[in-house]
């Protein structure tokens, strides 16, 4: 596919949109269709990990139930860090498909909470991005 040099990409932090106040009022939840790293802490208010098992499990044995129960795709043993599934259309599994609203906001993920402040390219978001094909 050509793609003009000024589209906005998802996969192009470089052609994102600076963030301001009001961007997300229109917005059909681009940010929600990228990988999302969360903490131990993340998972336990998302309720996917219960109190009493994340203070006295391994992370790393957290992370194989997880991952067999297809909640989340990837664990990096290092730093600690779970990164949840997706639905196969790329969105979180957490974004409402037909309002493409968080479904639990009020328990989102800090990652989530931060942005745009934090992530592939802090103070802009992928506000009006090509979503990706199927």
């Amino acid at each position: 596919m050509n793609r003009s040099i000024h589209a906005v990409d998802i996969d192009r932090p470089d052609t994102w949109t600076r963030y301001r106040p009001g961007l997300c009022d229109s917005c059909v939840a681009n940010c929600c269709t990228m990988p999302v790293e969360v903490k131990l802490a993340d998972l336990v208010r998302l309720t996917l990990v219960d109190p009493f098992e994340a203070e006295h499990e391994a992370p790393k044995q957290i992370a194989k139930r997880l991952s067999k129960a297809g909640l989340i795709d990837h664990f990096n043993f290092k730093h600690e860090i779970f990164t949840l599934a997706r639905r196969a259309s790329g969105d979180c599994r957490f974004l409402d498909a037909a309002t493409r609203r968080c479904t639990v906001y009020e328990q989102r993920p800090s990652t989530c909470r931060k942005h745009p402040q934090v992530g592939p390219r802090p103070g802009h978001c992928p506000y009006g991005a090509r979503p990706r094909s199927a």
